[in-house]
């Protein structure tokens, strides 16, 4: 049985090393767990993997909160998920305040390039470990290929997606992506009970009635708004940040469009899931209405209505994963799933990268086609030099923190010239 100090440091090196989004984060939970540590298979961190992205909510945390579940039980699954989310939130807690403040500066914008540019190369080695794990045939090639470019050049919803490989794989049949040599450990004795799921639900929608109570509309409102969000985000913050800049920006009013955008940028460069922008958000909603304190009570409160739920679907769910493998049928649907995710963290990748390389982007649609494109003309050339930089780096074997260091002074050091 794994000791707790030794989950606690494995978990909050992920924590601290968990830049650039769910690619990169996932990778470095595969090196971590699987290739470093005999605490997951191959086929069953794939199988987490694809099981995670059915549910609501960010993919990397809950694949954490897994394996720590897997490992140490409900505990272990706290620890895990907590660490992973933690060091982002302190960090954006503390940018959100800075900014709320002092506003957008050039020379946190040069900072964050250098860090974006690794983080390119970061994405691009987790999407070629990734695929070389989880592709193990042409139909699997097609299926990713298929999921990209419904993603990319379609804008189909990411559930449709996700349902589609599904389907495609249980009507398949076969050509599982974990083959049925693997035999899994059994899952923790301290199996959820119903009470402890119902616990985890009462203690997430608590905050709803004490707030609508005590007679604080601005952060039940942003209860509300965020326990929403945490039902509806299937695939990642990716798949919810248009509909929650919208509701944000143009419904509600809690932040402008620059601020938003400015809000994107940052929780892109922090450690922990990019769906930290939620807490973004609240800190400046509740900074615009009542200063520091407002601030950092709406960014706790942001950070509970997204994040506890998280723990509870992997509560009530991570025992039935292994179970799959006596149901042919469902396993081949995780499959065509797993399939499918490699498509869609080629799409994450290259939404990043298009991001950062360019200053600006447009949308094309014609017909079914809806494409988003970068404007030429926008290019950032001082970022190529640092994505260079970055990959001699991590070619020649150096951490992760000392890339992200080196590059993030370089471009402020290119920004100086």
């Amino acid at each position: 049985m794994t000791p707790y100090p030794l989950l606690t440091r494995v978990f909050a090196r992920i924590g601290l090393l968990s830049f650039g989004g769910p690619a990169a984060q996932i990778a470095v939970m595969h090196r971590e767990l699987v290739e470093q540590r005999p605490w997951l298979t191959e086929a069953q961190f794939l199988r987490a993997l694809s099981f995670c992205m059915l549910l609501p909510g960010p993919e990397a945390m809950q694949l954490a909160t897994y394996a720590g579940w897997r490992l140490r039980g409900i505990t272990g699954g706290l620890i895990a998920g907590a660490l992973f989310v933690l060091p982002g939130a302190a960090v954006i807690a503390v940018l959100a305040l800075l900014y709320a403040q002092y506003g957008a500066r050039p020379e946190t914008e040069a900072l964050m390039l250098g860090v974006k540019a690794s983080v390119i190369v970061i994405v691009v080695q987790a999407l070629h470990r990734l695929s070389s794990k989880a592709l193990k045939g042409s139909p699997d090639f097609m299926v990713a290929v298929a999921a990209f470019l419904a993603l990319f050049a379609f804008s189909l919803p990411f559930p449709l997606v996700i349902a589609l490989a599904a389907a495609w794989g249980a009507l398949r049949g076969g050509g599982a992506a974990d083959g049925p040599s693997d035999a899994p450990a059994e899952p923790p004795r301290n199996s959820t009970a119903p009470a402890t799921i119902l616990l985890w639900l009462v203690l997430w929608l608590l905050p709803l009635p004490v707030l609508y109570l005590s007679g604080q509309t601005l952060l039940f409102d942003l209860a509300a708004f965020f326990a929403k969000l945490a039902v509806v985000t299937f695939g990642g913050a990716y798949a919810v940040l248009a509909y929650m800049a919208q509701d944000v920006v143009e419904m509600r009013g809690w932040l402008t469009a620059p601020q938003m955008v400015d809000a994107l940028g940052l929780a892109e460069t922090t450690p922990g899931p990019l769906i930290l922008v939620t807490q973004f958000v609240g800190q400046l909603a509740g900074h615009s209405a009542g200063g520091v304190r407002m601030a950092l009570a709406a960014g706790a409160l942001t950070l509970w209505m997204t994040f506890v739920p998280c723990f509870l679907w992997i509560f009530a769910f991570a025992p039935h994963v292994e179970t799959l493998r006596a149901r042919p049928r469902l396993q081949a649907a995780l499959s065509g799933i797993t399939a499918a995710v490699v498509g869609v963290i080629a799409n994450l990748s290259l939404w990043f990268a298009l991001h950062t390389l360019f200053a600006q982007t447009v949308t094309i649609d014609k017909g079914p086609l809806s494409l988003s494109l970068p404007v030429l003309s926008t290019l950032r050339p001082e970022a190529l030099p640092l994505i260079a930089l970055a990959a001699l780096m991590f070619a020649r074997k150096a951490p992760v923190p000392l890339v992200l260091a080196v590059c993030a002074l370089s471009g402020w050091g290119l920004a100086q010239v």
